[in-house]
């Protein structure tokens, strides 16, 4: 308990420090990168939405928090937007998984296509003066290609594990986060739960006059 508690204020004080909203991570996000992905884009009360990946300097944060990427990356546009479209994937896989309705084909082509791009073996390697070796290739110019893969491993395992019975999501409109449910509860974030407690406090006062 005391791991995620660290985790999570790391989590809010590293979003205040970028300016983005100050939501700690849903139930599940520290262990699974892939959960963490589909939330990174928040729905939140009046119509707005906080987009920790909406531009290359936030998702270059981003992946850095997660291990992903090296600080000093200097993450592009196209990659950004590379983040974002298997962001949407995952969350559509996540929608079907939570609703128990068949996952979109291409949502499921995407993540595979994630994985497999990146070889995974050690691969053969000769170097001129000391010979051959052998190493699993990740140069600076595929590290978002293997932070996609590793993203991709996650939400397959995460989908086809015994945790997927408990995903479902956040029951606070209009909040759009993912969480794998622990006991009862139904929401990412006690800021999200507070919200809830009170639509009902206020809906029993409106009945009872």
């Amino acid at each position: 308990m005391e791991e995620f508690v660290t985790e999570e204020a790391a989590e809010v004080a590293a979003a205040e420090g970028a300016g983005e909203v100050a939501l700690p991570p849903a139930p599940g996000e520290a262990e699974h990168p892939a959960l963490a992905l589909a939330n990174s884009a928040v729905a939140l009360p009046g119509g707005h939405t906080s987009d920790l990946l909406g531009t290359p300097a936030r998702a270059e944060q981003w992946l850095v928090r997660r291990d992903l990427a090296p600080a000093g990356t200097g993450l592009a546009e196209v990659c950004a937007t590379q983040l974002r479209s298997l962001r949407e994937q995952v969350r559509s896989l996540l929608a079907s998984r939570v609703a128990g309705q068949p996952a979109l084909t291409a949502a499921v082509a995407a993540v595979n296509d994630a994985m497999t791009r990146v070889p995974t073996a050690s691969l053969l390697v000769w170097d001129e003066k000391t010979g051959p070796y052998r190493a699993t290739p990740h140069p600076t110019t595929a590290i978002v290609e293997h932070a996609l893969a590793v993203i991709a491993a996650d939400a397959a395992d995460l989908l086809t594990s015994p945790e997927a019975a408990r995903l479902t999501a956040c029951a606070s409109p209009p909040c759009n986060r993912f969480l794998v449910r622990h006991g009862r509860r139904q929401w990412c974030s006690t800021r999200c739960g507070d919200r809830v407690r009170a639509a009902r406090a206020y809906a029993r006062r409106t009945t009872g006059e």
